[in-house]
């Protein structure tokens, strides 16, 4: 086993399931015999605050913090939101960005406006960024709600382990509960696999 640890940065706004997508993450890497370590911030969450949750895991992991330069990837539920937390990133880290705008309160109240092309400034720092309308994938599949399962789809390619085990944490949260949604689920995953290769990711 590689000592290398992973640092994984899941950003966004309350209500996105920024902290379920962290906690199967965590379930995942777990279930390959990993040391994992989270921690999360959530800003008035229930009023679409901002949410951000860091995911470490590797052979030993001392702390849950990951520091600005050290995330290994960026998971951005919300355009700006993933625009602003770009300097978490290493050199060659990589952002996965869904291009949903929701305006948070720090910008309808007027404090800040919100940018033009959150995309393209990503892209202008040097960041390595794949974007794609998750919401709109969600919606076609069944709702807003699978935004997180098909943004976990979209990163599974980046992860040192197989893609099957992080959709196996996917599914395991729905069985003998709400067996409908686990072919729901796996569609959404699969969504999100195919759209993050298709946004260029190899």
């Amino acid at each position: 086993m590689s000592d290398k640890i992973t640092n994984i940065l899941v950003v966004g706004t309350g209500g996105q399931g920024v902290m379920t997508a962290a906690e199967i993450l965590s379930q995942a890497a777990i279930a390959q015999g990993l040391d994992v370590k989270k921690t999360e911030v959530a800003g008035m969450a229930q009023r679409g605050g901002v949410v951000s949750s860091h995911v470490r895991f590797g052979k030993q992991v001392l702390s849950p913090e990951i520091m600005p330069g050290e995330a290994d990837i960026l998971v951005g539920f919300e355009a700006a939101e993933a625009m602003r937390w770009c300097h978490f990133l290493r050199p060659g880290g990589v952002a996965m960005m869904n291009t949903l705008r929701l305006t948070p309160p720090v910008v309808s109240i007027g404090m800040y406006p919100y940018p033009d092309d959150p995309a393209a400034e990503i892209r202008a720092a040097g960041v390595r960024v794949y974007d794609f309308d998750a919401g709109a994938i969600a919606r076609d599949l069944g709702g807003l709600n699978l935004v997180n399962t098909v943004m976990l789809g979209a990163i599974a390619d980046l992860l040192p382990f197989p893609a099957a085990v992080l959709e196996e944490s996917v599914l395991q949260r729905f069985r003998g509960r709400k067996e409908e949604w686990v072919g729901i689920n796996k569609r959404a995953f699969d969504a999100g696999r195919q759209a993050g290769r298709a946004a260029g990711l190899k």
